[in-house]
């Protein structure tokens, strides 16, 4: 029920954004019904009719892809404060996510259904003169269990997946610092050997100074010399360095080494999926996915020209080559898009590339994934059309045409998404420069300038990377 309401309550953008992924799903489930009507129209094929459910899995890769998407930039399951107080926690917003996207796709099976009915010609009378009867079975009858087990497929596969990627994360590090021991049993994470009676100083086992200004072991209050009153100013600065704080005896100079040596908050969990960017203003990380996925893809393209010479045409060979290069893509493309904003960034870069450059470090890994989906998608349907538009294999048919707007469409719509999930994650970013006199304008160029060099970097390997593949062809 909370979940009916928060897509009722919904704004017209996420509606429309879940009404795509139903149509999406609606495609994904037609194309498996459509497999199920070829195999009962034509029983004595069984390999053709197996290659087209093995092809299904490419749409059905893209429709679950732009689910999780779509979810993860839906604002009504998005943590908030004091939802937890009313049971509404990171685990139950799962939830809610999870069946709003098996809700929008079980509507989208729905309507796959309904309109493979009516083309069979169950529900009124076969349309267009019976020229759909062939490839859907009109004269057999529907099993009506594995037609369930299909439509099911789509909703099982998306929800179960969102489940998994919004998954509540700890943030606190996987392996905890070992801890050691010192002269008297006492545990902490300093290295430096303690002196006689630090272990039992007020404030000794904390990284920090106590609040108040008192000293340690009850002692407050400074002498005229600037030291502790009561205490020893070398024997004090022993125990700062072994509590990891800044001694009150010590200069400026000792204090900034004790508190370099102390120890190190712990860094926050880079591998969540709802992690923000790194701001603008910081260091943004690099991407280490840029060798593997060169790897992946080099080997993808053997693959793929192993399988062109061995079986020429859309044979079950060619499958691993094609899932080889898009893995390569994905991985390599933030490691791309990381390069191109440094690029951007060089020899004496002013006010425009250099904001243009950091949104695309900072943002490397959100945009540089679907990203590289799109040029993986376009590169596959450059080198299918180079290879065998001369005829090697017939015409593309309404099935295929259907696969590839499916496929293409969740592509181009989950980049878009990334891209809208970015410019949510930096309103605030946006917002201060506005505030600070950054003329809107300025903003505009910037974006522009992004898209442009993306464009440039990834439009010629696109190409390079479907010429490529084009090479096996027979000639």
């Amino acid at each position: 029920m909370l979940a009916l309401r928060l897509t009722r309550a919904a704004r017209p953008a996420v509606q429309l954004r879940r009404l795509l992924v139903a149509a999406a799903a609606a495609g994904t489930a037609f194309l498996l019904l459509a497999c199920l009507g070829y195999a009962l129209g034509h029983p004595e094929a069984a390999g053709p009719a197996a290659l087209r459910l093995t092809w299904c899995a490419v749409p059905l890769a893209a429709t679950v892809y732009f689910a999780v998407a779509v979810a993860r930039t839906d604002p009504a399951t998005r943590p908030r404060p004091g939802l937890s107080a009313v049971g509404l926690g990171p685990a139950r917003l799962m939830a809610v996510s999870a069946l709003s996207t098996a809700l929008a796709c079980v509507l989208g099976s729905v309507l796959a259904l309904l309109s493979f009915l009516h083309l069979r010609g169950d529900l009124t009378g076969v349309p267009f003169r019976g020229a759909t009867a062939d490839f859907l079975a009109a004269d057999q009858p529907l099993p009506v269990p594995a037609a369930l087990t299909l439509l099911a497929l789509v909703p099982a596969a998306t929800s179960a997946t969102v489940a998994l990627a919004l998954r509540p994360r700890d943030p606190r590090p996987a392996t905890p610092a070992a801890r050691r021991y010192g002269r008297f049993g006492a545990y902490g994470e300093a290295a430096a050997r303690e002196t006689f009676g630090a272990y039992g100083r007020f404030g000794a086992r904390f990284g920090r100074r106590p609040a108040g200004g008192a000293g340690d072991g009850g002692h407050s209050g400074r002498g005229a010399d600037g030291t502790e009153a009561g205490g020893h100013p070398g024997r004090e600065a022993a125990a700062g360095r072994t509590a990891g704080r800044a001694p009150a005896g010590a200069d400026h100079g000792e204090a900034a080494a004790d508190t370099a040596a102390g120890p190190a908050l712990p860094a926050p969990d880079a591998d969540r999926v709802d992690a923000e960017p790194a701001s603008l203003g910081g260091a943004p990380a690099t991407p280490a996915g840029l060798p593997w996925g060169v790897a992946l893809l080099a080997a993808g393209l053997a693959v793929h020209a192993y399988a062109g010479r061995v079986a020429p045409g859309l044979s079950p060979t060619a499958l691993p080559g094609w899932v080889l290069t898009a893995t390569g893509l994905v991985l390599a493309s933030p490691g791309l898009t990381h390069l191109c904003g440094r690029l951007l960034q060089s020899v004496r870069p002013g006010a425009l590339r250099l904001l243009a450059g950091r949104v695309l470090m900072a943002e490397a890994a959100r945009i540089g994934r679907p990203l590289g989906v799109v040029c993986a998608v376009g590169s596959a349907g450059y080198a299918v059309t180079a290879l065998y538009g001369g005829g090697a294999v017939p015409s593309s048919g309404p099935l295929t045409t259907l696969g590839a707007l499916v496929i293409a469409g969740c592509t181009v719509a989950t980049l878009l998404t990334a891209a809208v999930e970015a410019r949510q994650c930096r309103a605030d970013t946006v917002a201060a420069l506005l505030r600070l006199g950054a003329p809107a304008m300025l903003l505009r160029a910037a974006a522009a300038l992004r898209t442009a060099a993306l464009l440039t970097l990834f439009g010629p390997l696109t190409l390079a990377v479907a010429t490529l593949s084009a090479l096996p062809a027979p000639r």
